[in-house]
């Protein structure tokens, strides 16, 4: 007999459900959420799922992970087209959406998603706990201003990257001037101090590992990709074949437009923004690069200042980001290296 198992996942525990080739019901159960303990549920009942159906989630690519290792023949699917035939049903528990995955797993009426590889989680990490800390240091900076213009205070700019030292300088100046505000600059200097100390060793750190990856450094060819934006794209992507065509990266970063097609009724909105949210901020910043800091020359960039001058800035970005998604993919397929096209006039 062929069975098909379905397992909804929560973050203490998981609720499984077993059926068999004509839908029915088998065995029902729950666990703690662990791939040991999962695979020690199937084995006490000797039961050997065809397929073993679980939503994306918090836990899935732990649980994925560990599934595989225990040879379980897991799957991970796409929880918002889950969602799309879990939400037909009466009723919503834990076991009515376990049954429901398994009826997924038996039709196979599912989206399978890709999991990344380990090392390529641990360049991600790295990557968004450098935007954290640059995040952090600038609502440091904010408070600190506003609390500073009650006084009569008006920090002047300060000069990017680097330690910044010239804001702690202006906040320990500030409190000279009253006992208040040299508790203040007490208590946020040292903490500027190191937020600003550790980005710089992240990116630091980010800056030599692109300089000894081989792909990172063609892709840093391309103008506008620095190393955050190679190594990120690298790590999200990790496998070049998942692509049939170059250009289907653009929507799977969310940066297509959406359609609704009915009748007569046929319209383009704006971009979907599915996909991964950072790597879509990092490619529209290395578009606003390309357009309005690189100084040298090719058909890329003067494709996207013309495109910013007819429909301006902020929807060039995109469509360069876009257009940068797909460049980074193709010299990543090819083996090559970017060389900047130049433009002749008729």
């Amino acid at each position: 007999m062929t069975y098909f198992a379905g397992l909804d996942v929560s973050l203490r525990e998981i609720s499984v459900c077993v059926i068999d080739s004509d839908g029915r019901i088998k065995a029902r159960g729950t666990m703690p959420a662990d791939p040991m303990a999962v695979a020690g549920w199937f084995k006490n009942r000797s039961l050997c799922p065809k397929v073993i159906v679980h939503e994306s989630g918090q836990l899935s690519i732990w649980l994925q992970r560990g599934f595989l290792e225990l040879g379980l023949p897991a799957v991970c699917i796409d929880a918002r087209r889950a969602h799309k035939s879990l939400s037909g049903r009466i009723n919503k528990s834990d076991a009515s959406d376990a049954e429901g995955l398994a009826q997924l797993a038996r039709t196979g009426w599912f989206t399978p998603v890709y999991i990344r590889s380990i090392e390529a989680d641990r360049v991600r990490t790295l990557v968004a706990a450098r935007e954290r800390m640059i995040r952090l240091r600038k609502d440091l900076e904010g408070h600190v201003r506003g609390v500073l213009k009650t006084f009569g205070i008006r920090m002047a700019g300060v000069t990017k990257g680097g330690l910044r030292q010239n804001f702690r300088d202006q906040l320990a100046a500030a409190g000279e001037k009253d006992p208040i505000l040299r508790t203040l600059a007490d208590s946020f200097i040292d903490i500027h101090a190191q937020l600003c100390g550790k980005t710089a060793k992240l990116e630091k750190d980010l800056k030599a590992k692109a300089a000894s990856h081989p792909v990172a450094k063609r892709l840093m060819t391309i103008p506008g990709v620095g190393p955050l934006v190679s190594l990120s794209f690298i790590a999200l992507i990790e496998d070049p074949g998942r692509f049939a065509r170059s250009s289907d990266v653009g929507a799977f970063l969310g940066l297509t437009p959406k359609r609704f097609q009915s009748g007569e009724i046929d319209w383009s909105g704006r971009i979907s923004k599915q996909g991964d949210r950072a790597m879509r901020t990092l490619l529209v910043d290395a578009a606003a690069t390309l357009i309005q800091n690189v100084k040298r020359f090719s058909a890329l960039k003067s494709w996207s200042v013309r495109l910013a001058g007819r429909k301006g800035f902020r929807k060039a970005a995109v469509a360069t980001a876009r257009k940068i998604a797909v460049l980074m993919l193709t010299l990543w397929k090819n083996g090559t290296e970017f060389k900047p096209k130049m433009e002749t006039n008729a």
